[in-house]
């Protein structure tokens, strides 16, 4: 009786000191984006995936502070225009991904949103692209080596959905348009995520930055009211591949410190933020107590990190 007791104890105290962990925003991070604009095949689609891509970009430079070094738009315009850094080729993309690899560092932040037309067949789904087209399992071997850093993913493309189980990795969001790749008519879910991103109505809980998840939950609202507004079937249905990260990472007014130490302490604490993702997709191939024991560890290693922030006066 003492040892269930106990073991409840420890139980409820662990889950408090997950949510505790959970709960800390993250700090000091600078944000890297890709937006990749594929083939429109009709000048209307052509104007509202470039004025998405514009929202986007916007919201980066001005709310997100991301530099012009740090901010890759791929269109499908074989020529370069004030939008385009290149044309949305499978080689120009994969070129993207090595530039910011060499510019990005442990505990910043990778954001990437794919626009277009998209087709799904598991790990071979892909986003119609000028020439041939990069598959889901291509995307993820690009991701690959994103492993210390915070990565959101958003395949706003109709039929996306089968990007999710490809791209899904611990510290990692994937967001879809769509839950499955049967759904491919004609998606609003990217116009307003995108618009969502440089809006203050997005911010759920005023704190003057936008996590994804609070993106995410407002434009899945609004395409729920144009159904409804039109009395038609909803035809798309978007998904997050894990909420909880996608409420703790986010965008907008904090900078990044200026003392190197605490920049090092947050970068310390985001790898093991990074264990407690990988500790969670375990779960089910460990025991309990060899689950309870590791997630302690790695708990009170974050509650040690994040005391160590705040002496330093990084306020975490």
């Amino acid at each position: 009786m003492m040892h269930r007791i106990t073991r409840y104890t420890r139980t409820l105290a662990l889950h408090g000191a997950l949510a505790l962990a959970i709960a800390l925003p993250l700090r000091a991070q600078r944000t890297h984006v890709l937006l990749v604009i594929g083939l429109s095949g009709e000048p209307q689609f052509k104007r509202s995936f470039e004025a998405s891509a514009q929202s986007a970009r916007n919201a980066a430079k001005s709310r997100w502070g991301v530099s012009d070094s740090s901010l890759i738009v791929l269109t499908e315009d074989s020529v370069r225009t004030a939008l385009s850094s290149g044309r949305s080729t499978r080689e120009n993309i994969a070129q993207a991904f090595l530039t910011l690899s060499s510019r990005v560092q442990p505990g910043d932040v990778l954001f990437v949103m794919l626009m277009g037309h998209g087709s799904g067949d598991g790990a071979q789904s892909k986003v119609n692209l000028p020439g041939p087209d990069a598959t889901a399992t291509e995307y993820a071997s690009w991701l690959a080596g994103f492993t210390k850093q915070q990565v959101v993913f958003v395949n706003a493309a109709t039929g996306s959905g089968d990007f999710v189980p490809a791209l899904k990795a611990p510290n990692r969001v994937v967001v879809t348009a769509t839950k499955t790749s049967n759904e491919r008519n004609e998606s609003v879910f990217l116009q307003y995520f995108a618009g969502a991103l440089g809006m203050d109505a997005a911010d759920a809980d005023k704190d003057g930055r936008l996590s994804v998840f609070e993106v995410f939950r407002f434009a899945r609202t609004e395409v729920g009211k144009v159904y409804t507004s039109s009395n038609r079937m909803q035809t798309e249905h978007a998904l997050v591949s894990d909420s909880l990260l996608a409420a703790r990472v986010a965008f907008g007014k904090t900078a990044a410190s200026a003392n190197p130490r605490i920049t090092a302490l947050i970068a310390e604490r985001q790898a093991l933020e990074s264990e407690v993702a990988s500790l969670r997709t375990k779960k089910a191939s460990m025991t309990a107590e060899a689950y309870e024991a590791e997630l302690e560890r790695l708990l009170l290693a974050l509650a040690e990190k994040t005391q160590a922030i705040r002496a330093a006066g990084g306020g975490a």
